[in-house]
């Protein structure tokens, strides 16, 4: 999402919102929309910067990716 490079499913983080906030399901069994990301620091910010979060889960508003950012590194 974030760099827009390719990979396998396996290798990606998917990302689903619940109430507002970035979640990452691992097991990927979470209900609704969700969007994969390289469990990459730059990546994060890079998808942050092009707002794609909002546009790729289909809802309105800005997201709250703070549990994404602590789990990957960022702070």
């Amino acid at each position: 999402m974030g760099c827009r490079v390719r990979a396998a499913k396996s290798d990606l983080l998917r990302l689903v919102a619940v109430e507002g906030v970035l979640v990452p399901d691992h097991r990927g069994r979470l209900p609704g929309r969700g969007a994969y990301l390289h469990p990459d620091p730059a990546c994060l910010e890079l998808a942050e910067r092009r707002r794609a979060f909002p546009r790729a889960l289909r809802l309105a508003g800005p997201l709250d990716a703070g549990p994404i950012r602590s789990g990957i590194g960022l702070r």
